[in-house]
């Protein structure tokens, strides 16, 4: 959102009223009707320091008091939604029941704002749009597709089923990743003991014998100066710099590029990023195309649904190729993310018209391939983890007795 300031005359009197809008053009329609009086002019400019401080602290609170709904919950939610709408209870009533019955806080937070946004005269879809951190864009993307093809229960079913398979993606995840984080943890708390404890006797043993310090021996006494004297320190800047992360990635959407296009350059992350991504673009633009949405339109829905924003960018380009008259697998060729099997694929999709059925097709092999990186994530983690050890062990080995050798070759030498 961009800040404007509306010059208004009133009763003879010029005045400045800021406020955030999309662009010049909603901001005058808003400005129109918000405020009374003759609209001079209405100029984007800079926000107001105390404003972007006053929204820093109100963006760090929200943060802090936003959960997400847990997942269990969501899926009882959404089959039980998909159930109801399907027995031709109204969307209203069905909300309001569920927002009634949960235990999950959260969850009734958010449906009881639901039902009041539907009962104003608001689309569900519309309605979800507020809460995009709490339903994820996966569930606002799949509610838009069941709206437009009439098949709000159907929309519902599928998506419970995806949100079950990303839960057990998750499980498994965690479940890959339980060994090599417990293994760190034990090292880490192995070598916080040496530094606070082992390091520092060490350290005036070499004072006292007074002899040249090599490297290592100086990284180590230098780890534990700082550790020992300016731990609480540092523990709370690590704090500190990962709130403001947080804070600038979800407000500032050029930071948030940056991040994402890191990400996508992260070893394992990155495959893990891209085929998931892919997985269930893929799957979701079928679902639209096999309910005959135009392309371009089921494109729109589809990508709207997509987190990572370089991977978005490259599929929007896709888009505007489709509209432009072009062929949709001439639009996925130039994004450079589909192979030319897949690319091959979707051309005799459009060729026969079967293009729904190639693209669930698409999504079926960017699952096998995303469920492949999952099960290997214990071995392709086992070489950092490997190499982290052994510097690790190296350092203090070095440290430690790299001065006692030197110390044993010069008392031999004399």
């Amino acid at each position: 959102m961009k800040y404007f300031v509306a010059t208004i005359l009133t009763k003879g009197k010029k005045s400045e009223l800021g406020f955030y809008s999309e662009n010049k053009k909603d901001a005058r329609s808003y400005a129109k009707l918000k405020y009374s009086g003759i609209i001079i002019k209405v100029e984007e400019t800079q926000e107001p320091l105390e404003i972007q401080l006053k929204r820093f602290k109100e963006t760090l609170l929200q943060n802090f008091k936003k959960k997400k709904i847990k997942q269990d919950a969501l899926i009882a939610s959404i089959r039980q939604l998909a159930v109801m709408t399907n027995a031709g209870i109204s969307i209203h009533d069905s909300i309001t029941e569920i927002a009634e019955a949960t235990t999950d806080e959260a969850l009734k937070t958010v449906f009881e704002k639901l039902a009041d946004d539907i009962n104003a005269g608001r689309s569900l879809s519309a309605s979800m749009q507020n809460f995009r951190y709490e339903l994820g864009n996966l569930t606002i993307a799949m509610v838009e597709l069941g709206e437009k093809t009439g098949n709000l229960d159907e929309s519902l079913y599928a998506l419970a089923d995806m949100l079950e398979e990303i839960r057990s993606n998750i499980i498994k995840f965690k479940k890959a990743m339980a060994y090599p984080r417990n293994v760190m943890i034990a090292m880490a708390v192995a070598f916080t003991i040496l530094i606070s404890f082992v390091v520092p006797k060490f350290k005036d043993m070499f004072e006292q014998l007074h002899v040249e310090l090599p490297l290592p021996t100086l990284i180590l006494l230098k780890l534990e100066y700082i550790f020992n004297n300016f731990g609480p320190y540092v523990i709370l800047g690590l704090f500190i710099s990962f709130v403001t992360m947080q804070y600038l990635i979800n407000n500032y959407q050029d930071i948030r590029y940056k991040w994402h296009t890191l990400l996508l350059k992260t070893y394992l992350i990155k495959n893990i990023i891209k085929f998931a991504t892919l997985n269930r673009f893929t799957l979701v633009f079928s679902e639209l195309i096999r309910a005959g949405i135009p392309i371009a339109d089921a494109l729109d829905t589809a990508i709207g649904m997509i987190e990572n924003l370089p991977l978005k960018q490259k599929l929007l380009n896709v888009r505007g190729t489709v509209e432009k008259g072009g062929m949709l697998n001439t639009g996925l060729k130039e994004t450079k993310l589909f192979e030319n099997m897949i690319i091959q694929m979707v051309r005799a999709g459009e060729d026969s018209g079967t293009l729904d059925t190639m693209i669930k097709k698409v999504a079926e092999y960017y699952k096998m391939r995303f469920d492949a990186i999952i099960d290997g994530l214990s071995e392709a983690i086992e070489p950092i983890m490997l190499f982290l050890i052994a510097g690790m062990v190296i350092l203090l080995a070095l440290g430690i007795f790299l001065p006692m050798w030197n110390l044993g070759s010069a008392v031999s030498g004399g």
